[in-house]
């Protein structure tokens, strides 16, 4: 299960967010079903398919693997194709539905020999829910304390075999001991555009859509290296186009939908370009501290850092600095603007400073200073 939209996430209305909408249940049917249909993450899908292939060939469950990276990059997709590559059933939930140890001991006590339990934001596990599930990483047994006070006891259920897939756009908030539990950990990084352009003329096709070559180019261009946000934009130049009766969608109808859309050519979108506009034409381009840039957008601090800074910093449009946020004669360019000059640039070391002759007075003929 993937993270889904909210009035109370910041993120929710973006477009180019990589976070899941409740509209991206249109993605279902785009998604790939194995690992040689799977584009992208080459690294990853290959050491993938050696260790299905050889937990296949001993008839074990496979080692516990561990999916982490930013959101919208195919983690719950390649959960499901690990558990059908290795043709067991397949269970998912999230680390914030797992409230008490009774609802996870009622999700592992249901699973069969090899099956593949997909935990979606284990970084959101309940530490007392982490006690409970290491012996059942570990030794697939199951330890829980049964009534309260002088009555309680112990009791140990056995489990079968199976595979924890944990995925999480946060690893740094693992514990170390969770961590360490995960035989096989994966990252999954940013698409290239070219993988990215695949994933959509495929889409285009699953979805019955005339998609060009440098359409498609287009789209993955501005998806920000996320096939979740690819997919998302597909859909929304479909529309554009069904509504303007277009029978083919080249590049110049996908740049005209995507910019009614305001996503620009390098993936911004208006809460972007918003930050930036505030920095140059409030600050003149920085530094400034993030508290004085949020009280200008009337946005939280929060909202700043986790949603809008983290692509402008990847693409090089802004830095942040012990003094703020400052943007880069990259993110000036971007805008149409010209970079000011360079304001790092040594100050003029006036103690050392040695006046010249005729600064002095000095006589430059005779070398003698005026009586």
């Amino acid at each position: 299960m993937s993270r889904s939209a909210s009035h109370d996430d910041p993120a929710a209305d973006r477009l180019v967010s990589g976070h899941a909408h409740p509209e991206d249940t249109g993605d279902v049917g785009l998604r790939p079903q194995t690992l040689d249909d799977f584009i992208g993450q080459r690294l990853a899908c290959d050491n993938l398919r050696v260790f299905v292939q050889a937990a296949r060939a001993r008839g074990e469950a496979m080692d516990h693997v561990l999916l982490h990276g930013p959101p919208g990059l195919g983690k719950t997709t390649l959960a499901q194709i690990v558990a059908r590559e290795l043709g067991v059933g397949f269970r998912a939930t999230s680390g914030p539905m797992i409230a008490k140890a009774g609802d996870l001991a009622a999700i592992l006590t249901n699973l069969e020999r090899g099956d593949v339990l997909f935990i979606d934001e284990i970084h959101r596990l309940n530490p007392a829910i982490e006690e409970v599930l290491y012996p059942a990483m570990e030794d697939f047994q199951l330890d829980l304390i049964i009534g309260e006070g002088p009555a309680a006891r112990s009791v140990r259920i056995d489990l079968k075999p199976f595979t924890l897939v944990g995925a999480t756009t946060r690893s740094g908030l693992l514990t170390t001991p969770l961590r360490d539990r995960f035989g096989i950990p994966v990252r999954l990084n940013f698409y290239d555009p070219e993988d990215l352009e695949a994933i959509v003329r495929r889409g285009a096709t699953k979805l019955g859509m005339t998609l060009t070559s440098d359409g498609a180019m287009e789209i993955a261009r501005r998806s920000r290296g996320t096939p979740r946000v690819a997919g998302r934009l597909l859909r929304r130049v479909r529309d554009f186009a069904a509504v303007a009766g277009r029978a083919k969608v080249d590049r110049v109808a996908t740049d005209a939908a995507l910019l009614r859309l305001e996503v620009d050519v390098r993936g911004l979108d208006a809460m972007d370009r918003r930050y930036l506009s505030c920095i140059v034409q409030h600050y003149g381009g920085g530094p400034v501290g993030v508290e004085t840039i949020a009280a200008a957008l009337a946005e939280e601090r929060d909202t700043l850092e986790d949603v809008i800074e983290p692509f402008l910093i990847q693409q090089g449009l802004i830095q942040r600095t012990p003094r703020g946020r400052m943007v880069t004669e990259t993110g000036y360019r971007h805008m149409g603007l010209t970079p000011p000059a360079r304001r790092d640039a040594p100050a003029p070391d006036l103690l050392d400073r040695v006046p010249s002759d005729s600064a002095a007075g000095k006589n430059a003929d005779t070398g003698e200073f005026p009586s």
